[in-house]
């Protein structure tokens, strides 16, 4: 596909959803990707809100009181789960005191309920660093768990605003047409990816990388959750020396310290990627996300 029938494709994707009726969800969206998705999913019926941003950490973030009433007044909260939010989102929803999105209620909905998840471990043992018990939860970078997890999303939507099913609908409907087109043409153009190798900084890509087939080289990460030490940004160097990979990946909200080191002293590209929606000047959207990774995969920079 031609770069301008690309952007014509995720053009129509990104306004492929918009109703008439005026907003009467309020959807409280722990990052900024299940922001973006339901706003996709229900046009002008979602008041979306995201608790982070592009540029923050999801692990570590405060329960504030503006995120309280934010999630007071939800009718749905549209998290991870798998443990990525689990260290601020009960706390949260408790102080909401918001029976509606309480969790087992229709207003609690996990991206990663909706899907199998890979890496996970035989066991946990915090001396193994941070590792998330029931999986990667960095679902949002598959785009083929996308899709379920959008249909799942609007199925509950379906439910809590019952009325306007219908539009839910035949708005997944449009969505899914056109996400099948878009996941095409991105696999059209990274085809010359695969078979490429990968250091990353924690497991945000795995997903991407699985999907893509890039394999992983090495990270950056002593172990999960531990930052870069320079015993192992020296042994990743000798590694790397002996069998060369094609680009180092950090997401840009992480530091990038020990990932320039090993790239100066490799000479493997460095590549900070847009992690989430809202990452970079074309990443605007789900589809903007996706294309803006794989446009700097394959331009190197």
């Amino acid at each position: 596909m031609n770069s301008k029938a690309g952007v014509t494709l995720l053009c129509a994707l990104a306004g492929s959803v918009s109703l008439s009726a005026h907003a009467s969800v309020n959807v409280f969206a722990c990052e900024p990707e299940w922001k973006a998705l339901a706003e996709m999913l229900g046009g002008d019926r979602m008041q979306a809100v995201s608790a982070t941003n592009a540029f923050q950490d999801p692990h570590h973030i405060e329960a504030r009181p503006s995120l309280i009433v934010k999630a007071r007044d939800a009718d749905i909260v549209f998290c991870t789960g798998a443990d990525l939010e689990v260290g601020w989102l009960p706390k949260l929803l408790e102080k909401s005191g918001n029976p509606r999105v309480q969790p087992g209620q229709m207003g609690y909905f996990l991206a990663t309920s909706q899907v199998d998840l890979i890496e996970v471990p035989d066991s946990v043992d915090r001396r193994h660093g941070d590792v998330h018990a029931d999986g990667n939860p960095h679902v949002h970078l598959d785009p083929n768990r996308l899709l379920t997890i959008a249909q799942a999303f609007s199925n509950r939507l379906q439910v809590i605003d019952a009325e306007h099913a219908e539009q839910y609908r035949q708005s997944f409907s449009q969505f899914s047409t056109d996400w099948l087109k878009a996941i095409n043409s991105w696999e059209d153009q990274t085809r010359e990816l695969r078979g490429k190798r990968a250091v990353v900084y924690h497991k945000n890509w795995s997903y991407l990388l699985e999907w893509l087939q890039i394999e992983t080289s090495g990270d950056l990460e002593p172990k999960p959750g531990i930052p870069p030490t320079s015993g192992h940004l020296s042994e990743l160097l000798l590694s790397v020396q002996q069998q060369p990979s094609d680009f180092i990946l950090i997401a840009n909200y992480q530091d990038t310290k020990g990932a320039r080191w090993l790239a100066d002293k490799s000479g493997i590209d460095l590549l900070e990627l847009p992690f989430t929606v809202g990452g970079s000047e074309s990443a605007v959207d789900m589809p903007g996300l996706y294309q803006s990774i794989i446009d700097q995969l394959l331009n190197g920079d």
